[in-house]
């Protein structure tokens, strides 16, 4: 079914699925998925559970595909992705009730290029966007620094897909080292976030 959709772009792509073409829609989760699951892994290191996040990614990408307007300037995986941004912040921010945590440090820990999604997220508040980005990249600094050089490897192969058996096998070591190594990378993040918190 995949290969007759894929010489279209997502916005004809969603203009056929107005038209009733539903199958699209399987199609389109199967394109985006990887993009919810990178998101995912990033927040999970910022305190939410990857399976719930990604359950809410996939609803913010249901959310995505109904209210895109193609004559809007945003490409679709542009809205895409702030919509997903979106679902699973509301989820973590409600879950953990840290209203606070920035937005900007999940999107700095997940290394894409979001920063168009950021100013949509905070248009009604500009100054937020200096600052944020400005705090983004000295957290991601601090992270860099609190991390050792092994779980700086550990942390950027786990964002780029790899679980921790196949993270092991690259780096040589034992798998049970490199779960451990996560839940230290996690706990270290946390404390980031918390002493940046802080200074603010």
């Amino acid at each position: 079914m995949s290969e007759k959709y894929d010489k279209y772009s997502d916005e004809e792509l969603i203009s056929m699925l107005r038209q009733g073409e539903h199958e699209i829609m399987d199609y389109l989760i199967e394109r985006y998925k990887e993009m919810v699951r990178t998101k995912a892994r990033a927040m999970y290191l910022m305190g939410g559970d990857t399976d719930d996040l990604i359950q809410e990614g996939m609803l913010g990408l249901f959310k995505a595909v109904r209210d895109y307007s193609p004559d809007k300037a945003a490409a679709f995986h542009t809205f895409a992705g702030l919509c997903i941004d979106r679902q699973m912040y509301k989820a973590i921010s409600s879950s953990n009730r840290q209203k606070h945590q920035p937005l900007n440090t999940y999107v700095s820990l997940c290394n894409e290029q979001e920063e168009p999604a950021l100013a949509q997220l905070w248009v009604e508040n500009p100054e937020a966007i200096v600052i944020g980005r400005e705090s983004a990249r000295d957290l991601e600094k601090r992270i860099q620094k609190a991390l050792s050089a092994m779980e700086n490897q550990v942390l950027n192969l786990y964002l780029h897909g790899y679980g921790y058996v196949q993270i092991a096998g690259k780096m040589g070591k034992n798998p049970k080292s490199i779960d451990n190594a996560l839940q230290r990378i996690r706990g270290k993040i946390r404390q980031c976030v918390e002493e940046a918190r802080r200074q603010d």
